[in-house]
This record gives structure tokens, C-alpha cells and sequence, in this order.
């Protein structure tokens, strides 16, 4: 996922997505825990994802609050 593949989404797709990516993080981590978990450069890509629509989501905040 990409920067750019958010910027497009409203504040309430991010949040839908943002959820999303959070219930997959607890997934993720709990076949960690039990030692399920094969591809596990999937949590970074996960984490950083969440980053990435966290970040947008501030910035279109911050653009609605100064326009």
C-alpha cells in the first residue's frame, strides 16, 4: 500500500481501513505467540501500513481545519 492509495479516501474509509489493518496486526501477533506464523515480515509491512493511514488521515484533518 501506498501514500498515494489513500490520499483519494475519506477520513471514514481511512478509519474502516486503519481498523482493518489493526485486527490484522492482533491476528498477526497471536500466531506469533503460538507459533503459527510463516511470513513474518508481513507484521512490518502491517505496522507501517498503519503508519502510512495515520498519517494521511492527519494531514487531511489538518486540511480541513486551516481551509
Amino acid at each position: 500500500m501506498k501514500a498515494e492509495d489513500l490520499r483519494p479516501k475519506t477520513l471514514d474509509e481511512l478509519g474502516d481501513q486503519l481498523a482493518s489493518l489493526k485486527k490484522e496486526q492482533f491476528n498477526l501477533r497471536f500466531q506469533v505467540a503460538t507459533g503459527q506464523l510463516e511470513k513474518t515480515a508481513r507484521i512490518r509491512e502491517v505496522r507501517r501500513d498503519i503508519a502510512r493511514v495515520k498519517t494521511v488521515a492527519a494531514q487531511k484533518r489538518a486540511a480541513e481545519n486551516q481551509g
